[in-house]
């Protein structure tokens, strides 16, 4: 058993490692200092209003990431890119619940 053990880790060492690398959305800051707290607060109301069902609470979802945006908390992204296509320029479209 000891001689598979040596031959395994042997083989081990003539292969490529591995790279790790980040994700492609990688992670962002914490709000430290609570510049984006009100937008969570009323994300997270709607959320727990609305029995943790996001899509009805989109539009506050947006808010919050343009105020995490504003402030460098996240990278910079065009709203259509995130989904939020749909609400710019305050259009919005009303989904029917079933």
């Amino acid at each position: 058993m000891f001689k598979i053990h040596i031959l395994l880790t042997a083989m081990n060492f003539g292969s490529k490692s591995f790279q790790p690398r980040p994700p492609d959305k990688g992670s962002f800051p914490l709000d430290h200092f609570g510049e984006c707290k009100r937008f969570k607060e009323k994300f997270m109301r709607c959320l727990r209003e609305n029995s943790s069902e996001n899509a009805s609470c989109r539009k506050e979802s947006k808010e919050y990431l343009e105020c995490r945006m504003e402030r460098q908390l996240m990278a910079q992204e065009p709203l259509e890119k995130l989904g939020f296509g749909d609400l710019i320029d305050g259009k919005s479209e009303t989904k029917t619940k079933f």
